[in-house]
Formats: structure tokens, sequence, C-alpha cells
């Protein structure tokens, strides 16, 4: 069983039960794979919301280098939008409620200081680029509790609209 997979199994416990019902008994049977075999992986359940936190970010981060345009905060939003149309930003809404310990969340804390101050003094308009990512995070937060709320045709004026409040004067 692959690392991946113990934690999509983790993240639909989160998302059909809540964060009570994560166990590493429930992770393993979700998954179909022994206890062992998911101790083998994460050692406790510890481990394992800190792995779900980690590939959060590696996998915002990969977003974020898969977009070409100029600026990062262009970069962010397409980023952004690229994880609310194919529905990997369920695991924000997961993750964060799966901890109540501040320690497991600091690198996701990091993460979010990083995101939100890159290059932001580069930027043509350092305060419309924080009010874009701002938004993004807005869009992201609704995406993760209500995915069904924004239609493509939504998300595709949101885009051109935050994109023109991007573009030089």
């Amino acid at each position: 069983m692959r690392r991946d997979e113990l934690l999509d199994a983790a993240e639909e416990i989160l998302c059909d039960q809540g964060s009570a019902a994560l166990t590493l008994s429930a992770v393993a049977d979700r998954a179909g794979v022994s206890k062992g075999g998911l101790l083998y992986h994460f050692n406790s359940k510890e481990a394992l919301i800190k792995g779900m936190v980690e590939r959060l970010i590696e996998d915002f981060d990969q977003l974020m280098t898969a977009q070409r345009d100029a600026t990062y905060t262009e970069r962010y939003l397409g980023a952004t939008l690229a994880a609310v149309r194919t529905g990997r930003l369920r695991r924000w809404a997961v993750v964060t409620g799966a901890s109540g310990n501040l320690l497991l969340l600091a690198p996701l804390r990091e993460a979010m200081a990083r995101w939100h101050s890159e290059d932001l003094e580069d930027e043509p308009d350092p305060v419309t680029s924080q009010i874009v990512r701002l938004a993004c995070e807005g869009l992201w937060d609704v995406a993760s509790h209500a995915p069904e709320l924004n239609s493509e045709s939504d998300l595709r004026t949101l885009e051109t609209r935050l994109r023109a409040l991007l573009a030089p004067a």
C-alpha cells in the first residue's frame, strides 16, 4: 500500500466522520491494510496528520511551479484555481480540522506566511497583490467547505476580474 493511499484514506475518514473518528485502526480498515502495514509508514496519529500537512504543502507548491504567469500573485491565483477545479483543496479543511496540535500545523503556518509574503515587494502594486492573494484564500476556504458553490462559469468570471486587478494600469 502506498503512502498516498493511506493519506487518502485518512482524509476520507475526516470528511465522512470528522476528526474524532480518525484513528490508526480506522485508517488501516479504510485503506484495506493491516494496522502493521499502516504503522510501517506512520507510527502514530500525529505522524499521519503531519504527513497530510506535508502533502498539502507539497501539492500546492507543485501547482505554483506549474504556473507560467509573470508574477508570483498571478501564479498563486492560477494555482488556487487549479486546485479548486480539481477538488484538491479538500485537504485544506481536512488537515486544519484534524489537529488541535499547533506544533503539527506549524509547517502549514510557515507555508501560508511564505505564500502570502513571497515576492510581494516585487509586484507592480503590492497592496492589490495582497488583496488578490487574500481573495484566493477566501475562494480556497469556500471551495473546501462547499465545492459545489461556484460553477466553472463563476470561477472563470472570478479569475477574469482578479487578473484584471493585477493588470498594470
